[in-house]
């Protein structure tokens, strides 16, 4: 695990007419302030990365699809400073990710359809606090190739 980062269970409540998909709530553990509210969508296959913030905090929950996110500790003072994490979020695994700042994300498109991400932030976007790379061409020692396990 990557100091800092968290994976909260998220409830989907069905019934007859729908359902209700929990993200965050300003009561639940490691909820600081609120900062903005954005979706985003990935297609299978494209990546999306890497992107790492100087002070912004990320909560990131898939309501459709599935993504396989990547984290990489870039914090030089982490005891966890190095580790890679991948953590499979959407449809199969309905999940909050929380990611801390100067921890490196990307993710990829998995499965079949596009998946759409909200991310919840404790900062309002700012293009001057983040820093990103090319998610093939970087330092990060980490292939999005389908891996055959």
């Amino acid at each position: 695990m990557i100091d800092g980062v968290v994976i909260t269970p998220l409830r989907r409540i069905p019934d007859e007419r729908g359902k209700v998909m929990h993200i965050l709530k300003s009561s639940d553990d490691g909820f600081v302030r609120f900062g903005e509210v954005y979706c985003s969508t990935v297609f299978p296959g494209v990546v999306k990365g890497w992107t790492r913030h100087r002070e912004m905090t990320l909560n990131y929950a898939v309501v459709s699809g599935m993504i396989k996110l990547v984290l990489f500790d870039g914090r030089r003072d982490a005891a966890t400073h190095g580790m890679l994490r991948e953590i499979y979020v959407g449809d199969d695994h309905y999940v909050r990710v929380t990611v801390p700042p100067g921890v490196w994300y990307g993710f990829k498109g998995v499965g079949t359809r596009e998946a759409f991400i909200i991310n919840v932030t404790d900062l309002p976007h700012d293009p001057d606090e983040m820093e990103r790379m090319d998610p093939h061409d970087n330092p990060i020692p980490y292939d999005w190739g389908v891996r055959e396990r």
